[in-house]
């Protein structure tokens, strides 16, 4: 198998595939070879996951080749569904859905029916004759009769939980009837679990939801195989007892040791994977590397990364592993078998931990602020209150990077935590690393509940200083118990957005010197920090020494991040606040930040008179748990016309309808009338509803707050009349998916709500029928989650992502964007937000022809204060935007990444140089081979690769170095995986090279052949080459013609209209290549979760 960027074991889903042709279900075997059909013409579906989806291929004149997608249809897809016997079609795949095919395409401009017998009886042009390229590759999903079939577990791990079978285009749960311990060890062979499991049982009746697919499958010891195993029939409803549904924990479940340290939390690092032990190999072993060891470990931050069998040498197979630092196991980390040659026992990898029990804030509104929790026995709990004080909250601080302690809290402060309170009577001098190292009664000693929970406050990593705000002012770290200024030079725009990240503060407006505001007093930071722009806090960035001269006060940094999105193109401007999307949480934050309690409603507009200036249309995005509307997301886009009669309104519990006698906490200088007139602010109760890790805010595992705390709702009976409650609570829309069993991620916490059953028209989620608050049977592998009509994506649509027609998913479907009144700033952002550059080009197209399908947005306007493609303004969200393809967006972005060969004979042979971020690199030697050689020949057009060079053979290179490693399948070096080289083992004398054939068939190649012909030979060769050249232009524009007629479309899931994102290995990708599309996709190309 050739390497790739996966995990040890697949992650998502980890779920094992087959075909047809068991004893499953009663369904009479089908033959799993390709049906023989008429003379010598035979279709087959490939590289789908199963025989009865995957890429159309067709087998004649003794070649198989592929199908083009022009015109191919749900009509087409349904005859070759009914040829192969494998049902109805679910969906007609374009775009090379499946892959790439290879050698002839056989079909194009298919046009069938749907009742012809086989896919050769249809319309379409002549064999072999087409205009496109295996990129246009048709592919078919079909339903059933006898659909391809997958096996999980339920859970994260993939190891354990309930028991499913996907068939039919939908998982299901099996049933717990007649059920053996064969069937249990099958099951876990099956999923590369180990050989043994345990049957688990739930006592408590409940009503099974969902479908059941099976029952009384009842293995024996000769079955090999669990889709060998004889059941009941196929059935939806094979049991409604959620006390029959089947679930299994498997004992060998892949785990992590230190071994030949001093204690369990150092020593030589072991995995167990399939069934044994074996070790990992030092070689790019690093800190991130250790940092999750340690984490996995339950042993507290790394202290070293140890390489040359430093803890002995152990025996069995060999890993080589590369993790981010920010995963949970290292089995989450990209991971390969070790090379023989390279990875030997005497190159074991070792760790040493802190062995400093995990600790964190919660419930506090940031991470440096909240209840103390720590880990013990691999279960959280809290800390007691008795004694505490601020020596015990500076070691917290200090322990989670947080600055210094500025308050340390008693009484539940941040609310009462659950599970065990951990530690009681804590005596700390103020000292210790950890709170760990701390005296204390003894683990699970105690006499306090959870009313008495600890808590802390601290002052955080990074502060801005000196400003009108806590959110603008000269940037400040904590370093060795003091604040330190930090040097512009030192600083960048990636940084500035971390810094407004940490503080809660939204996005940056500006990151500049901070001469113009006076010079400090204080120490100077002497690192520079070297973030790439998405982390959470500060001290996840990277940091490195200075190349330039020592700086001072004089060249300071100043940040100024978004306070507020009252304003839109003209700063300073007050104006009205249009109320089409204002809800109660957006007006509970306003009025907390206001110093006026809570909101107790939001009357319509008028209530408090008209007006003045503008009507700003932007729409914040409350959960009402944020310090103040800068930290709400905030969107523009689409939003409709609004008048002054329409303005947002608040009454608040503090001073009941006069705000003006509020401690507004504004600059004199600025106008109060308009804000306090037509933001009229009313909050009820102390209960809101949110949706989170769904990359948006209208797409996500519901959670509800309640008694002051986050928590889930469980997934039994739930439905779509529940999700369109929460969709148009929150002003998400319509509802596109009720999703169940933790499709966003696991929470933690309380389970709120249980056995919800709306009938979609209540105001709040919990005005629906349900159990009592608190009151479940579930645990958080349930967790409830929601997709709504209002979740919204951007792309490029161009194989790059780059460059190509703009467009929006807005309401379930992808749409055009207009060009009308579209600006420089407008392109900037589109490639900005897309990762693809600061600048681009908008291109015009000037022949007229009618725009089919859906242009959700015209006259987007973005101005240079928009940090945000989403917060520009625009037209109203309309599906006939425009209808002129002239006025379609099609913008190229100037900044793409690129490859090129240096310091060879000729372009195709050299040291191989990549342009990312703005800037050449070189690709380091570690691993770099043919494979590698291949792609990157390929992408120079320059044929085959005859040598992959290392040891800097064309010379050294200069700027950042990559590691990289590609399948050989790959396009471009850009697909590869890759990372930054680390700075010891990568260096400029290690930098890659290649030499490729230089196949190409420019005009040296025709020469070059031409030797030894006549004049007149050559001269008839030369107009037949401008005779294919204009036969090929014009086939171009036929295409072209044909292909804006018909309108391309993005293939969808399974379930019909999300965006199915860019596939990557378990693990995730490295950061060359990356393409963040704005909001990440949520549903799978195939298998949904």
């Amino acid at each position: 198998v050739r390497r790739g960027r996966g995990s040890l074991h697949p992650r998502e889903g980890r779920a094992r595939t087959r075909t047809c042709g068991a004893a499953w279900g009663a369904v009479q075997p089908l033959s799993v070879t390709v049906f023989p059909t008429a003379g010598s013409r035979r279709v087959r579906l490939v590289d789908g996951a199963g025989r009865c989806a995957g890429r159309v291929e067709i087998y004649y004149q003794g070649r198989w080749g592929t199908v083009c997608d022009d015109t191919w249809d749900l009509a087409d897809a349904t005859v070759v569904c009914r040829q192969l016997g494998c049902g109805g079609a679910l969906e007609a795949a374009g775009s090379a859905r499946f892959g790439e095919g290879s050698g002839q395409i056989w079909l194009d401009g298919v046009n069938c029916s749907g009742a012809e017998a086989a896919l050769w009886d249809c319309p379409a042009e002549a064999w072999g004759q087409h205009n496109c390229g295996h990129k246009e590759d048709a592919g078919v999903v079909c339903s059933g009769l006898c659909w391809f079939m997958a096996l999980r577990l339920e859970n994260s791990d993939g190891c354990s939980g309930r028991l499913q079978v996907f068939y039919n285009g939908t998982w299901g749960s099996v049933c717990s009837n007649s059920m053996t311990t064969e069937t249990v060890s099958l099951v876990c062979k099956e999923l590369g679990c180990g050989n043994e499991g345990e049957l688990e049982i739930h006592s408590n009746y409940a009503k099974l939801s969902g479908t059941a697919w099976l029952d009384h499958v009842e293995c024996g010891k000769s079955n090999s195989s669990f889709w060998q195993c004889p059941s009941a029939s196929w059935n939806p409803q094979s049991c409604d007892d959620l006390r029959e549904e089947t679930h299994i924990t498997c004992n060998d479940r892949e785990k992590i040791r230190a071994v030949g340290g001093k204690d369990d939390c150092s020593g030589r690092v072991e995995i167990w994977h399939r069934g044994t032990w074996g070790t990992l190999c030092d070689n790019a072993w690093d800190m991130w590397d250790a940092e999750v060891a340690c984490r996995q470990l339950g042993c507290g931050p790394a202290l070293y990364a140890l390489g040359q069998a430093a803890a002995g040498e152990g025996t069995g197979p060999m890993w080589l592993m590369e993790c981010r630092g920010t995963e949970l196991s290292l089995q989450d980390c990209w991971a390969q078998p070790g090379d023989s040659g390279a990875c030997q026992h005497k190159a074991d990898a070792a760790v040493h931990c802190s062995g400093a029990v995990e600790v964190r804030l919660a419930d506090g509104g940031s991470r440096c602020a909240g209840r103390v929790e720590v880990k013990h026995q691999d279960r959280w709990g809290t800390v007691c209150d008795d004694d505490w004080d601020k020596s015990d909250a500076a070691v917290v601080c200090r322990q989670l990077g947080c600055g210094v302690a500025l308050e340390a809290h008693w009484n539940a402060h941040f609310g009462p935590g659950s599970g065990p309170t951990w530690m009681d009577d804590v005596h700390c001098n103020g000292k210790e690393s950890a709170l760990s190292d701390c005296m204390h009664a003894g683990w699970g000693q105690t006499d306090c509940d959870h009313r008495e929970d600890a808590g802390v406050t601290c002052s955080g990593f990074v502060r801005l200083v000196g400003g009108d705000s806590p959110c603008s002012g000269s940037v400040e770290v904590y370093d060795r118990d003091q604040w330190k200024a930090v040097c512009h030079s030192h600083f960048g725009a990636k940084a500035a957005e971390v810094v407004c990240r940490e503080l809660q503060c939204g996005t940056a407006l500006s990151a500049h010197g901070a001469a113009q505001l006076g010079e400090g007093a204080g120490p100077v930071w002497d690192r520079e920090l070297q973030c790439v722009g998405n982390e959470s806090i500060l001290s996840f960035c990277p940091t490195g020494t200075p190349k330039d001269k020592a700086c001072t006060h004089s060249n300071g940094t100043h940040v100024t991040c978004t306070r507020f999105r009252l304003v839109n193109g003209m700063l300073g401007t007050w104006g009205t606040l249009c109320d089409s999307r204002w809800d109660l949480s957006d007006a509970h934050v306003l009025c907390r930040h206001l110093g006026c309690g809570f909101a107790e409603s939001i009357p319509g507009g008028g209530l408090f008179g008209r007006g003045t200036g503008p009507v700003w249309r932007d729409s914040f995005h409350c959960d009402g748990t944020e310090a103040h509307l800068g930290q709400c997301p905030v969107t523009a886009l689409g939003a409709s016309p609004c008048s002054q009669e329409n303005a947002a309104a608040v009454i608040c519990s503090g001073h009941e309808a006069d705000l003006s006698l509020c401690n507004t906490s504004l600059p004199e200088s600025m106008p109060t009338e308009g804000i306090m007139e037509d933001v009229g602010v009313v909050c009820q109760g102390s209960r809101w509803v949110r949706l989170v890790d769904g990359a948006g805010r209208c797409a996500g595992r519901v959670e509800i707050y309640y008694q002051g705390r986050w928590g889930t709702v469980c997934d039994d009976a739930w439905d779509l009349a529940d999700a369109a409650v929460v969709c148009r609570q929150l002003g998400c829309g319509g509802v596109l998916e009720a999703a169940g069993s933790a499709r966003f991620g696991e929470g933690s916490g309380q389970i709120w709500l249980d056995g919800v059953n709306c009938s979609g028209t209540e105001a709040a989620l919990w005005d629906c029928p349900a159990e009592a608050w608190g009151q479940h049977d579930c645990g958080h592998k349930e967790d409830a989650g929601v997709v709504c009509s209002e979740f919204t994506a951007l792309r490029l649509e161009n194989s790059d992502g780059c460059s190509g027609r703009l467009q929006v998913f807005y309401n379930g479907t992808w749409g055009s964007v207009c060009s009308n009144s579209m600006t420089t700033e407008t392109v900037s952002l589109v490639c900005k937000e897309l990762g693809c550059g600061n600048e681009g080009e908008l291109e015009i197209h000037s022949n007229y022809a009618k725009l089919s399908g859906t242009a959700w947005l015209d006259h987007v306007e973005c101005g240079k204060s928009n940090s945000s493609f989403w917060q520009c303004p625009s037209a109203s969200w309309n599906p006939q935007s425009c209808d002129d393809l002239r006025e379609e967006t099609h913008i190229t972005c100037n900044d793409r990444e690129k490859i090129r060969a240096v310091g060879g004979k000729d372009d195709c042979s050299g040291r191989v140089e990549i342009w990312h971020r703005g800037t050449w690199g070189t690709l380091c030697d570690n691993a770099w081979d043919m494979w590698d050689a291949e792609v990157a020949c390929r992408q120079l057009g320059c044929g085959p690769a005859l040598y992959a060079l290392g040891q800097a053979a064309a010379g050294e290179g200069t700027g950042p170095m990559w590691l990289m490693e590609c399948r050989g399948t790959e396009l471009s070096l850009q697909d590869c995986w890759a990372q930054p080289g680390d700075s010891a083992a990568c260096q400029h004398k290690a930098d890659a090279a290649v030499h490729c054939s230089g196949e190409q068939w420019g005009w040296e190649t025709w020469l070059g052949a031409c030797e030894g012909l006549s004049v007149l030979v050559i001269l008839r060769i030369i107009l037949g080459v401008l005779l294919c050249l204009l036969l090929a232009l014009l086939a171009g524009q036929v295409r072209s013609t044909r292909a804006q007629r018909r309108g391309a479309s993005f293939p969808s899931g399974p379930r019909g209209e999300m965006p199915p994102g860019r596939a990557g290995g378990a693990g995730g990708v490295g950061v060359l290549g990356h393409r963040n599309r704005a909001m990440c996709c949520l549903l799978p190309h195939v298998l949904p979760h």
